[in-house]
């Protein structure tokens, strides 16, 4: 009976990913998503192996493996915090944070995303030239999530997240949808992982922002001009889906590797193919590098190239995590994100 569950399961799953597959492969539709900064990871260890963490990976914090799928979040173990912070190009600060509770076969989650873009020269039609007036602009992500493991091999799970953009005085916000499940290979160190992410309605810009002062067409040239409010065009989330697979052998002396696969659907962009690979001694140190692959890596200003570590420290019982990654671009300096969290 469970292999006929589980058979059923993966026939579902890869009937869902022909049919989304064959949405994605429309090249009209790239470029034409919104909220595009919901792809960017924002932990370090999801970052360094090259966003392939679908399936979770065993002593991975619950709340950073939420990102890429919200049924890994059932790794955590008790009561977990997670701070994480990220120099993006462009010197665009980027901070998540996280908290989560296990009640049982349960977990929870509130997370907290922020991007922070600085103070920006404001430039109009009037006065195109940079000048010692500004405009600030910010995005929010606040999430809940729910995770329960089923057995001690499959766990499902669903992130709602609320985004807000603002630019200036030009407002957009909406609900996005996260859900996925895990499958573990009873000790075999084999497992498996697909999410759904970014589901949700069309979002559209408004504001005050979008008020144009001129003149109705056939008006009086001399008439006082006439405040128009533009309507923003609608947008859809960028959806996608992912698949993966993972596999940890532990070897003596207390090392261990892992290596990691993974292939991401999207629906607005290309299709990306990603591989990861991590050793670990001692459940305490760790060295990460991931490379992730699109089918015309001109259209990206990521090279593909992902690298990092991390530490882990048990005191007094309570584990805590550091962890950093680097992630090499183009054109601009290269990115940097450190990772801290803690497992009560």
């Amino acid at each position: 009976m469970k292999a006929k569950s589980i058979l059923t399961t993966l026939l579902a799953l890869g009937l869902l990913l022909m049919t989304f597959e064959a949405q994605a492969g429309d090249k009209d539709r790239r470029g034409t998503a919104g909220s595009e900064h919901l792809l960017v990871p924002l932990t370090a260890r999801t970052a360094a192996l090259g966003t392939a963490t679908t399936t979770g990976l065993l002593g991975m914090s619950g709340l950073e493996a939420l990102y890429t799928n919200p049924a890994a979040l059932s790794l955590n173990g008790g009561t977990g915090g997670l701070f994480s912070h990220m120099q993006y190009v462009a010197d665009i600060d980027v901070n998540y944070f996280g908290v989560a509770q296990r009640f049982g076969s349960n977990n929870i989650a509130l997370t907290l995303a922020s991007w922070d873009f600085g103070d920006i020269p404001l430039q109009t039609e009037e006065l195109p030239e940079p000048g010692d007036v500004t405009f600030d602009a910010s995005f929010v992500t606040v999430g809940a999530a729910l995770a329960r493991e089923f057995t001690d091999r499959i766990s499902a799970g669903v992130h709602i997240k609320y985004v807000s953009e603002r630019i200036d005085d030009v407002s957009a916000g909406g609900v996005a949808f996260d859900a996925g499940m895990t499958y573990a290979v009873g000790e075999s160190g084999l497992r498996f992982g697909v999410s759904l992410k970014n589901f949700g309605p069309q979002k559209s810009y408004d504001g005050t922002g979008l008020v144009k002062f001129a003149q109705v067409g056939g008006q009086n040239p001399q008439a006082q001009v006439n405040a128009v409010s533009l309507d923003g065009a609608d947008f859809e989330m960028p959806s996608l889906l992912n698949f993966g697979v993972a596999y940890t052998r532990e070897f003596g002396a207390g090392a261990m590797v892992t290596v990691l696969g993974n292939f991401r659907s999207n629906s607005f962009a290309q299709d990306q193919y990603a591989v990861g690979l991590e050793l670990g001694y001692q459940n305490l140190f760790y060295v990460r590098g991931g490379y992730q692959m699109e089918s015309d890596m001109d259209l990206t200003f990521w090279q593909g190239y992902n690298a990092g570590a991390g530490l882990n420290l048990n005191v007094a019982g309570t584990q805590l995590g550091i962890d950093y990654a680097y992630r090499a671009v183009e054109f601009f300096d290269d990115v940097q994100m450190i990772t801290a969290s803690v497992t009560l």
